[in-house]
């Protein structure tokens, strides 16, 4: 009888989990590739997979969907976000938990962000979703994909490319950064440093326009 044999994504889709995830299963010895191309490419026996052989190991790490945006006046925004998360997630038949965040992508003090990090960092997350890689941090997010790999956490990022809001939301997180350090320097410093804090808020203000 001639096997079906497929490549690694044929081989993910149909046991309903990423292209990484099968490969950190062959580190770990849990399923072997059948054969390897001339080329090195994997390639998987389907009469052999069983999903149900798979799915019991994986329960205990959950899936997080992970949205946020910069400021209240965009709540709409987290709202697509947070449907484009569950309905990728419900597509793809796994369990599921959606974490919001509402603040600045410029640090790291968010309940939602701390709540993720903390699970991640107790192995309690088997996959992270998110809509873009910024969803997480402006500037950091590689920090954070680090240690989901340390802890064999796969990433899933709906979209590679760039935001059609990034300079919106980009504009909202500077403005925060001058908006703090306007409120500690008014009344340490001299009106000429005053005057060129409000002139850069006004220009970005107007790049919003």
């Amino acid at each position: 009888m001639s096997r079906k044999l497929v490549s690694i994504q044929e081989a993910a889709k149909f046991l309903g989990v990423a292209p990484q995830t099968l490969r950190r299963w062959e580190r770990e010895g849990k399923l072997l590739p059948d054969e390897r191309t001339v080329g090195g490419q994997r390639r998987y026996d389907l009469a052999r997979l069983r999903p149900d052989q798979f799915y019991a190991s994986e329960a205990a790490r959950r899936t997080i969907a992970y949205a946020r945006v910069s400021s209240i006046e965009q709540k709409d925004e987290l709202e697509r976000q947070k449907q484009l998360l569950e309905l990728y997630c419900a597509r793809q038949g796994w369990t599921f938990e959606v974490i919001a965040d509402l603040g600045s992508g410029m640090n790291y003090h968010k309940k939602g962000l701390k709540r993720l990090l903390e699970a991640i960092i107790d192995g309690q997350v088997g996959r992270l979703v998110i809509t873009h890689k910024d969803r997480l941090l402006r500037f950091g997010a590689e920090l954070v994909f680090a240690i989901c790999e340390a802890k064999e956490v796969e990433v899933v990022i709906l979209n590679q490319g760039e935001e059609t809001n990034f300079e919106e939301d980009l504009a909202k997180d500077v403005l925060e950064i001058i908006t703090v350090f306007s409120a500690r320097l008014y009344g340490s410093r001299s009106g000429k440093t005053q005057k060129l804090l409000d002139d850069v808020k006004k220009a970005v203000d107007e790049s919003q326009l």
